[in-house]
């Protein structure tokens, strides 16, 4: 089948969703899509935190005038038509235009600092919180031993969302899953998300979207906060964020912070649970304005971890093993260090030059039993662009160079390094005041894939209130050894990678948001088609007995993913009540009925079946009570519907189930006392079936894939200090 009669296919099968899944669209909502474009912020943006760094055009300047302007209001003020005007005025940094959100073709949805603040009280350690009650969004744990996570958007595998910071890879290009744990949210401005495949913005990394962490940008004054938490599993965190000018024309933050988590067994089965660890992070941040309109960001990140799991030690643990008698202890020891800096500079009156790099430095220490495996991970990024506006037209054009490396003092075969140059252009054009297109291309020349085209066709059609948006896209990924089994087993049973293809994947979606009085409403249908998935092999290393052994292979046929949001938002006074709904239809073929087109076997034969850990429904209720500067209290209620669950002896299928939990924070002056109740109904995978397997699983890994949660009923509570406001 040719490319476009793919893409027609994938068009076509969005429609045939949105006939299909009208009643179920209905019948249940997912409350997190509070990241969308027009999330309420209901504290004033100032226009400091929303200065684009990233990719500026010289006209953002007067979309960020203008916002200066429209926050000039009482904080307290609750009119019902600010919450839509003072989102909509945000420059976005993650789709390279400089345009502001509202006015954006390619659908960029955002998570504001008062949302981060509200999860920065529930899960103060890492923004996994933060990213998981958001719509389309699925944190999936990739190792049950120590806790690691990656981010799925969409029903995408993890390894496909690039994790940006300011925009640069701070955290690589193919970061591991545990990185996702060791960013503390307290320094963030805003979150920005892009889903479906944004290659031809950020390349291969970027196949299943983007994540764009903004940093909070420094005032003229000195202020801070500082917050401590603890929990009920003997958990503390202590976050410190400060902010001053240095000069007339040089501002500057720092953010630090020292987490520790003691190993919990929750369910006294021997096996921990709740991963031990004790982290230290810190990230200053300078910030230049030059008097000609230069601007020049740069930013070093430092981060220390020591996380173990697995079976308990001493005499906790009392002699705890796993099924072949003998103990099984995963511990991790991280140092990661990177810098990064963004420099931007106007040519003439219509045109900006911007330059950044990144490099980022991370080395592990792994222990899986008996097996020790030293590990590093370098990433690296130059670029360079230049962009352009007229009345109606944006442009941007650029060169980019990106490297990839691992090294094992280990296992070298495993060893790899990918340099990357490329070419890249972003062509936004206004057809008239209600019809935008946005245009983008990638052309790479991967040192081992070759070259590589990613193209991105975005549409934004705005009469009046109601707002259309439409997008298809399409890129590639560069394999890894680090599917997320072997992130959770590590290499020692992986044989030699041989024959492997990049994945590629097409994505389209359609967006439908309509605002009135008092509530607002969004629509979106979404769909992918993967080729090339990589993923693991079970094999006998004699031929004849067990597997014992693994190999990463490409997947035979397509992976298909098609599915829905929906978004409704009500405010009345000081209440915000949301709920949402993801429907996800993710199938693939079946392996043992994979057709052979050597054989001649018909591919409209071949069986398929449901992407393991990919729920069909996911729905959510969301109530916020909020008088600001006084207090705020909430309820969330969270349901996640059955899963196919792959290699799992106890079952094939999970049971659905729900997570409640309740909030509130007192505002005392400069002090806000806080308190998060989690998981109210005390859900633990551990009480469907056991999480240690029979028998060791051919990768290496001695658990069941994680569907659920495993840290039981838990209470947090903390104080934050603000100070300089």
């Amino acid at each position: 089948m040719s490319k476009m009669s793919q893409a027609t296919t994938l068009l076509l099968s969005l429609g045939f969703v949105s006939v299909c899944q009208a009643a179920d669209l209905l019948s249940l909502t997912d409350a997190t899509l509070e990241s969308t474009t027009f999330s309420q912020p209901e504290t004033p943006i100032a226009s400091s935190d929303i200065e684009e760094l990233s990719d500026p055009v010289q006209h953002a300047d007067e979309h960020e005038n203008e916002l200066a302007d429209h926050n000039e209001h009482d904080d307290g003020e609750h009119e019902e038509h600010d919450h839509h005007d003072k989102v909509e005025r945000i420059v976005v940094q993650a789709s390279r235009s400089g345009r502001i959100a509202d006015d954006q073709p390619i659908r960029v949805e955002l998570i504001n600092r008062e949302e981060i603040e509200e999860k920065a009280a529930m899960r103060p350690g890492n923004i996994s919180m933060l990213l998981a009650e958001t719509g389309g969004i699925r944190v999936q744990t990739t190792s049950p031993a120590l806790g690691s996570a990656n981010i799925r958007l969409q029903g995408l595998y993890g390894r496909y969302t690039q994790l940006l910071a300011d925009g640069l890879p701070l955290y690589g290009n193919q970061a591991a899953s545990i990185g996702l744990l060791q960013i503390p949210p307290t320094d963030l401005g805003r979150v920005e998300i892009i889903k479906g495949s944004a290659s031809s913005l950020y390349g291969g990394s970027a196949l299943g979207g983007v994540i764009n962490l903004v940093s909070r940008r420094p005032g003229d004054s000195v202020k801070g906060e500082a917050l401590l938490n603890v929990t009920t599993r003997d958990g503390q965190d202590v976050t410190t964020y400060i902010e001053a000018p240095l000069t007339s024309s040089v501002q500057g933050s720092i953010t630090a912070g020292a987490h520790h988590q003691a190993v919990t067994d929750v369910d006294k089965d021997g096996w921990i649970d709740l991963a031990g660890y004790k982290r230290y992070t810190a990230r200053p941040r300078l910030y230049w304005q030059g008097d000609d309109g230069q601007t020049l960001y740069t930013t070093v990140g430092l981060m220390s971890e020591r996380r173990e799991g697995g079976t308990l030690s001493g005499k906790d643990g009392a002699g705890s093993t796993v099924s072949d008698g003998n103990p099984f202890a995963q511990t991790q020891d991280s140092e990661r260090l990177d810098a990064g800096a963004i420099f931007t500079m106007p040519i003439f009156d219509q045109l900006t030059l911007n330059s950044r790099a990144s490099a980022m430095r991370q080395q592990h220490e792994h222990g899986f039993g008996l097996v020790l495996e030293d590990d590093q991970h370098e990433s690296y990024l130059l670029e360079s662009s230049l962009a352009g506006y007229s009345d109606n037209t944006d442009w941007v054009l650029g060169v980019a160079y990106q490297a990839d490396r691992f090294t094992s003092d280990t296992f070298e075969q495993f060893n790899y390094s990918y340099s990357v140059p490329g070419v890249f252009s972003q062509l936004d054009y206004m057809f008239s005041p209600i019809i935008t297109a946005s245009l983008s291309a990638r052309l790479e020349q991967h040192n081992e894939f070759g070259s590589q085209f990613s193209p991105r066709l975005s549409l934004l059609y705005r009469p009046g209130d109601l707002t259309i948006r439409a997008s298809y896209g399409s890129g590639y990924f560069a394999p890894t050894p680090f599917v997320e089994e072997i992130e959770a087993a590590g290499l020692s049973r992986l044989e030699p990678i041989a024959d492997i293809e990049e994945e590629s994947a097409q994505t389209a979606s359609i967006d439908f948001t309509y605002n009135f009085a008092n509530m607002e409403s969004s629509v979106t249908f979404f769909g992918s088609n993967i080729d090339n998935v990589t993923g693991l092999e079970a094999f006998a290393a004699d031929g004849v007995g067990s597997p014992d052994r693994v190999r990463l292979v490409n997947a035979a046929g397509e992976s298909k993913i098609r599915g829905s949001e929906l978004l409704l938002r009500y405010y009345w006074r000081d209440i915000k009540l949301t709920a949402s709904y993801l429907y996800l239809d993710a199938t693939e073929q079946t392996p043992d009925t994979a057709p052979d087109t050597l054989a001649g076997t018909d591919p409209a034969t071949a069986q398929r079946r449901k992407i393991a850990l990919t729920p069909k429904h996911s729905a959510g209720f969301v109530a916020m009570w909020e008088q600001h500067g006084n207090f705020r209290a909430g309820f969330e209620a969270y349901y996640t519907g059955k899963q196919r669950l792959n290699d799992n002896p106890f079952t094939d299928y999970s049971k659905p189930y729900w997570h409640l939990g309740l909030m509130g924070e007192i505002t005392v002056g400069s002090f806000s006392w806080f308190i998060n109740l989690e998981n109210l109904l005390d859900v633990k995978q551990t009480d469907q079936h056991p999480m240690i397997l029979p028998s060791r699983a051919p990768s290496g890994q001695w658990t069941t894939d994680m569907w659920s949660r495993n840290d039981g009923f838990i209470v947090n509570a903390g104080v934050r200090l603000k100070f300089g406001d």
